[in-house]
């Protein structure tokens, strides 16, 4: 089969959108030598192209292509230029997110995966424009593809009962932890460099990812808040760029509190550092009201750091025993397990070996292997 990607999210610093198909990408080239693939990028500089290419593992795979295609918009890209390309060049199946190409020859086969529905649920969280944007070219976009993947059973569940989509047509993988992250050496030095560069605490509890309202980041400053007389020692590392529907709320929230000195935000944390920050943690908090995964969780089990995350269908879906759970509408359930976390050694080892024991079902190969066969059952 000759198949398409668009990878445009890699070399972006789109976090999960980026790990998962950078990973996807890297691990079908380590396992197939048959088909061919055409990776889409609107990436047009060659030193960077070269570089993606190389960290990708596709210097000596003659099965595997990056094509650039020029454009002067990420939405022109998608509605024209590789519409345009995909004519001229057709491919058996095509593999994208959220929004498909849709005026490609039906011949063309369509995969779209799915990271989350949540703009349906919490609206108010969503930019009008992008809302608007959502909520018309989604069901477009799902009607056109011949295939639809959520990154876990929970979102498959959604997107049947929300867009009454037939169940045949969708299926379901697991992201995992990429390879790159678990092979690093988090030595001693390279953690103390880490914590210095970013002016880290000696002791902290660690959220890492989007600074977005639906990821529930006040609740896990009122619950850290509630609890700091009794973990007086203890900080608060809240990490990650203020990107795209960054939630403004949050700086209010310290500044009424007067919370500086015990709430860091050291932003943008590179891939190189990642490890070393998470296993530098005392405690890791995800405490989003919605996700389609939350592969962070799975990154502070690899780095065997006791988790405090909310209850939703996910996260129980992939951490099963690993974590402790706190209602995310109720930031005193998070401030009671912040202080059992601090003050049972016993508790917190437990969870490090239910962790490590739960890490392993999953693998970015196993999620490849999956993906080729779904692109079997379309040929």
């Amino acid at each position: 089969m000759k198949i398409g990607i668009d990878i445009r999210n890699i070399g972006k610093k789109r976090t999960g959108d980026e790990v998962v198909f950078f990973n996807l990408t890297k691990n079908l080239a380590s396992i197939d030598n048959t088909n061919e693939y055409k990776l889409f990028t609107d990436i047009t500089d060659q030193k960077t192209l070269e570089e993606m290419r190389n960290n990708l593992g596709l210097a000596e795979k003659n099965n595997f292509e990056i094509i650039s295609l020029k454009t002067t918009g990420r939405f022109l890209w998608n509605f024209w230029t590789v519409q345009k390309h995909l004519r001229k060049n057709p491919v058996n199946i095509y593999l994208t997110q959220y929004i498909t190409p849709l005026f490609v020859p039906k011949k063309i086969k369509i995969v779209t995966i799915i990271h989350d529905i949540s703009f349906n649920f919490y609206p108010k969280f969503i930019k009008k424009s992008d809302l608007l944007f959502l909520k018309i070219l989604i069901p477009m976009s799902l009607r056109r593809a011949d295939k639809i993947i959520g990154v876990s059973q929970f979102i498959c569940s959604e997107i049947i009962k929300f867009y009454k989509i037939n169940p045949e047509k969708v299926d379901w993988i697991h992201n995992a932890v990429s390879e790159d992250f678990l092979k690093q050496n988090i030595s001693y030095e390279k953690i103390e460099a880490v914590r210095k560069k970013y002016n880290l605490p000696e002791k902290f509890i660690l959220y890492l990812g989007t600074l977005q309202p639906r990821k529930n980041i006040l609740s896990l400053l009122e619950g850290y808040n509630l609890a700091r007389t009794e973990i007086e020692e203890i900080k608060l590392v809240v990490a990650g760029g203020k990107g795209h529907n960054y939630d403004k709320s949050i700086e209010k929230y310290i500044k009424r509190y007067d919370l500086k000195k015990d709430i860091l935000m050291p932003g943008y944390i590179s891939e190189e550092d990642k490890a070393a920050l998470i296993k530098s943690a005392w405690i890791f908090c995800f405490p989003s009201f919605y996700e389609g995964f939350g592969i962070p969780v799975l990154e502070a089990m690899a780095m065997e750091v006791p988790e405090v995350i909310s209850d939703i269908p996910p996260h129980r879906e992939i951490a099963q025993k690993a974590v402790l759970y706190f209602n995310p509408n109720i930031p005193g359930e998070l401030t009671k397990k912040f202080i059992d976390l601090t003050k049972n050694p016993v508790l917190r080892e437990s969870l490090v070996k239910e962790g490590l024991r739960q890490i392993e079902k999953f693998s970015w190969k196993n999620t490849a292997e999956k993906i080729i066969s779904i692109f079997k059952e379309l040929e």
